[in-house]
């Protein structure tokens, strides 16, 4: 998993304008399968509340969530 990836997702996630995976892989500059892969990490290794609405075409978080990046631990803040 590249940081810079999980970086972007996260402030695209955090601001709802992911759009749909589709849109989201150009954005990312990684294909389709890698950003459910992306997704998939985060949801499970990073406990992330991720959600997609499909009215919204957009992926979200379901509780506030922040990403903490101190060299010591990597984590997500809910």
């Amino acid at each position: 998993m590249d940081i810079r990836v999980i970086k972007k997702l996260h402030e695209l996630i955090k601001n709802e304008r992911t759009g749909p995976p589709k849109e989201l892989c150009i954005k990312l500059g990684i294909s389709e399968r890698t950003v459910y892969n992306y997704i998939s990490f985060m949801r499970n290794e990073l406990n992330a509340p991720i959600k997609f609405s499909g009215q919204k075409a957009s992926y979200w978080y379901e509780a506030n969530c922040e990403l903490r990046f101190d060299g010591a631990k990597d984590e997500i803040i809910l």
